[in-house]
């Protein structure tokens, strides 16, 4: 049952946090996918803001989201897991550009806020991403996994 859809006309998701940063995806744009979120999702992305991004941007700055809500179809196009956190509002990954910064978010993450799924994920032998969720719906895991291989 698809939940009603809602204006994602840039909803301020928390202090720092647009709803456009979660939304938007060049695979999106180029295959003509309407990537909008339902209300539910939204809400779980601005638990997400609040409980896991937010602190991380007040430690350590600017913090650029690289995929955060995913519709059914663009997470199908893209190759993602189809039980993917990302397809309910509550996953984020987050450029880190070097090992060294990933390191450094993770250990902030791993020890100074309560998170579902932290993932370091390592493409073709590099740092890609920080993938991290939140979770409203259950006790969150607290579960850690660096040098993920996507």
């Amino acid at each position: 049952m698809k939940h009603e859809s809602i204006d994602t006309n840039d909803i301020q998701l928390s202090r720092h946090f647009r709803l456009s940063e979660f939304t938007r995806s060049a695979t999106a744009i180029r295959y003509g996918i309407d990537n909008e979120p339902d209300v539910d999702s939204v809400e779980a992305l601005q638990n997400l803001c609040i409980h896991v991004l937010e602190p991380l941007r007040q430690r350590f700055g600017v913090i650029r989201v690289t995929s955060g809500y995913r519709c059914p179809e663009l997470n199908n196009k893209i190759g993602g897991s189809p039980t993917s956190q990302h397809l309910r509002g509550e996953a984020a990954d987050i450029h880190v550009g070097s090992l060294a910064t990933a390191r450094k978010f993770f250990y902030f993450i791993r020890e100074n806020v309560v998170f579902d799924q932290m993932l370091l994920e390592m493409k073709t032998g590099k740092v890609h991403c920080l993938h991290v969720s939140y979770t409203a719906e259950r006790e969150n895991r607290g579960m850690c996994r660096s040098e993920y291989a996507v």
